[in-house]
């Protein structure tokens, strides 16, 4: 258990860590591969695959096993860390992230499924409370990771140090994870999948390039908003009517699985957000380098980490899990208030603090 559980964490590791980790190596690789104008392409590519693949994979390991789509992912994954670290055209490394992106969909959606299938219910708070701490220290290091790869080695590296870890991880996979599960061949919901993959699109594509590469009242911003508000009621339609839907609406009439989805999204705007803006702060405001503002991040890191794993072993101590995300979101809005009052002036240490507190509400919702 401890060795299939451990190859779990690697593979979650990997795909959030590449959500983060390309950020403070952009700038050097446009100097050495050129193409500024497409920059945003690098993060986006990655971003949109993972986004369109994640739900299809879930659907996959549902009707295929989760082993074999695991496994799947994890290759389509490590190819594509491959060929980004060879590529030698900007073209190149967003088809290349692309690739990379769509195997980052399956193995974070699988690897939480796993759990369902060799973790007891009530054992499963505090197996959830580890993926949780690695999926958000994994997304406040990757900027710190990145920067270090860049000034000692290579951006190259920030791909190729995927490889090892990943083989690592397919290997235990391969010998010691066992499913008791039968699975059966099932029809496959292809017109919602297409629907779904195409109103993701459009919601990536225009909130990702709009006021970048794209104003957001040109025809193709507009354009990306008209199909996504078109999109998602077909989508809906198509998957009230479907045999075997993707994303069976039924879900949504229990009540913690809505409740939690939407938590679920309100938190990675805070997560994102907070990670995203507090570098920036901390570089142009307050003069630190990138390194520096990594380090800086460990504050938040620390305390997401661990209410994360406290939270998640209390819950399986307890056996009951309402009280935490209460208590969490209830300190992650002081926090997002106390970094909205951050000023040009406003001591460093202010701004550490609140994101410790931040780090500190989310670990106990993740």
């Amino acid at each position: 258990m401890r060795l299939i559980f451990s190859a779990l964490l690697l593979v979650l590791l990997l795909a959030s860590l590449d959500q983060t980790i390309v950020s403070t190596a952009l700038p050097t690789i446009v100097g050495d591969l050129g193409g500024l104008d497409h920059l945003s392409w690098v993060v986006t590519a990655y971003l949109l695959t993972a986004t369109v693949a994640g739900p299809l994979y879930g659907k996959l390991g549902d009707l295929y096993g989760r082993k074999l789509v695991l496994q799947a992912a994890i290759v389509i994954f490590l190819v594509g860390s491959a060929l980004c670290g060879i590529a030698q055209g900007m073209t190149e490394l967003i088809a290349f992230r692309a690739l990379q992106g769509l195997g980052a969909g399956g193995l974070i959606v699988v690897t939480l499924a796993v759990v369902g299938d060799i973790i007891p219910p009530r054992e499963r708070g505090r197996y959830q409370g580890y993926f949780g701490g690695v999926f958000g220290v994994s997304t406040v290091i990757g900027p710190l990771l990145g920067g270090f790869f860049v000034d000692n080695l290579s951006w190259r590296w920030i791909f190729y140090v995927n490889v090892p870890i990943g083989l690592v991880a397919l290997a235990v996979i391969g010998v010691a994870f066992r499913t008791s599960h039968e699975y059966l061949r099932h029809a496959m919901d292809y017109l919602g999948a297409a629907l779904l993959a195409a109103d993701l699109t459009s919601i990536v594509l225009f909130t990702s390039l709009g006021g970048t590469t794209w104003a957001w009242r040109s025809w193709q911003i507009e354009s990306l908003v008209a199909a996504s508000v078109v999109l998602l009621p077909a989508f809906v339609l198509v998957e009230s009517r479907a045999d075997e839907p993707i994303l069976p609406l039924s879900l949504f009439r229990n009540r913690t699985f809505a409740v939690t989805s939407a938590v679920g999204f309100i938190v990675g705007f805070a997560l994102f957000g907070a990670v995203t803006f507090l570098p920036l702060y901390l570089q142009i405001t307050k003069g630190s380098s990138p390194t520096r503002s990594g380090l800086e991040l460990t504050p938040l890191m620390a305390g997401l980490l661990v209410t994360s794993i406290l939270s998640g072993n209390l819950i399986t101590r307890w056996g009951r899990y309402k009280p935490f995300p209460i208590a969490g979101t209830a300190l992650m809005a002081v926090g997002l208030f106390l970094l909205s009052r951050l000023e040009v002036d406003t001591p460093t240490w202010h701004a550490l603090a609140a994101g410790s507190v931040l780090g500190l509400g989310l670990g106990m919702v993740l």
